[in-house]
């Protein structure tokens, strides 16, 4: 479902404004510093309950505001409202759906599938495991419902077991009791992420090949230990270096995936445009695998889709969003940039920002 109605208070530099989006595309153009990445920023507090721009939600409260107040309306009978409210005097993020207070954000993230595509997004190439894992989890967390109960579990009994292994005299009952529960929860972890991915492989392959032309490139799922040994044999195996260590060396928190052309990491390899478009097609794959299973629509935010990219590509990436049929909020720079693009069946908005004002712009004739 869309959002068909938002409303933005104390985000930022933006003045407060209430709007109505485009269901499908919606073109965002101003000077850099307007607010259009803020607008963005707000989209995607209201879908995970956390900014991409910064880890201390308190730093989106505009300066002069008491709090960050974001409200937006799924489309849909009865339609859906979502809302989320972080005060500067509370360390506490308010949730609230249809009325009701929410307890997780989890329960909020289901309603409301988020995926960005901003410069930040390299790190899926370039960056450490981690942006790799939450990309997979991503995709595991919205089809296999029970994956966010046995995701704790796991942290839950691995933060135990690295508690003990910090202590200078362990407990090794207590030890023991903790390695066999992360190993139960990882085994289990690792199903779920392992069949997934099998799945997305099958939509990721053709998605690249309709924005890019790189063959060799392949993308493989390793779960963090041996995949021929069980984990529990593993970390028996490796507990004296784990009690030197201090901290568990294996186990479903050492997850990636393995981008590679050829023999080389892809990092090392492709360009910054070509790294772009990867990722662009690792993002609208998870898109279109998860309408496919769900029969759902990933909310798409992205910040800047010409940086980087050719005429060519820019068609090739447009073309893909229109198949998908998914609510989109680019922004730009220069309102041409990204004309001519769409096909004219094709519905289109134009907005503009001005020093924190966003205000609906007429498409050129």
């Amino acid at each position: 479902m869309p959002l068909d109605r938002l409303h933005f208070q104390g985000l930022r530099n933006l003045v407060p404004l209430e709007w109505q989006p485009d269901a499908h595309v919606n073109l965002i153009f101003g000077d850099n510093g307007s607010g259009k990445t803020s607008l963005l920023e707000g989209l995607h507090i209201l879908g995970m309950g956390r900014s991409f721009r910064t880890r201390q939600l308190k730093s989106a409260i505009g300066h002069d505001a008491a709090a960050l107040t974001l409200f937006g309306r799924l489309a849909g009978s009865p339609p859906l409202p979502l809302g989320v409210e972080r005060r500067r005097d509370s360390e506490t993020l308010s949730l609230r759906m249809a009325g009701e207070r929410l307890e997780r954000v989890a329960e909020l993230a289901r309603q409301l599938p988020v995926q960005l595509i901003n410069p930040d997004a390299f790190r899926l190439i370039e960056g450490a495991p981690a942006a790799r894992r939450e990309f997979l989890d991503w995709g595991v967390f919205y089809v296999e419902a029970d994956f966010f109960d046995i995701w704790r579990r796991v942290r839950r009994s691995l933060k135990h077991r690295n508690a003990l292994l910090r202590h200078d005299r362990i407990d090794e009952q207590s030890l023991a009791l903790w390695s066999r529960e992360l190993a139960r929860w990882s085994e289990a972890l690792d199903a779920m992420r392992s069949d997934w991915m099998a799945r997305f492989v099958e939509v990721f392959e053709p998605t690249l090949r309709e924005l890019v032309d790189l063959p060799e490139l392949s993308l493989r799922y390793y779960r963090g230990w041996d995949r021929q040994r069980r984990l529990e044999e593993v970390l028996s195996d490796g507990l004296a270096t784990d009690r030197q260590m201090k901290f568990t060396q294996q186990g479903p928190q050492r997850a990636d995936l393995r981008l590679r052309v050829g023999r080389h990491p892809a990092a090392e390899v492709l360009s910054r445009g070509q790294q772009k478009l990867v990722v662009s097609a690792l993002k609208l794959a998870q898109g279109r695998l998860l309408e496919a299973e769900s029969e759902r629509r990933c909310l798409y935010l992205i910040d800047d889709l010409a940086a980087e990219l050719d005429d060519r590509h820019r068609r090739a990436f447009c073309r893909l969003l229109e198949q998908m049929n998914c609510q989109t909020f680019l922004t730009g720079i220069d309102p041409a940039a990204l004309d001519g693009y769409w096909d004219p069946s094709t519905s289109v908005t134009r907005f503009h920002v001005t020093q924190g004002r966003l205000a609906h712009r007429p498409a050129a004739p």
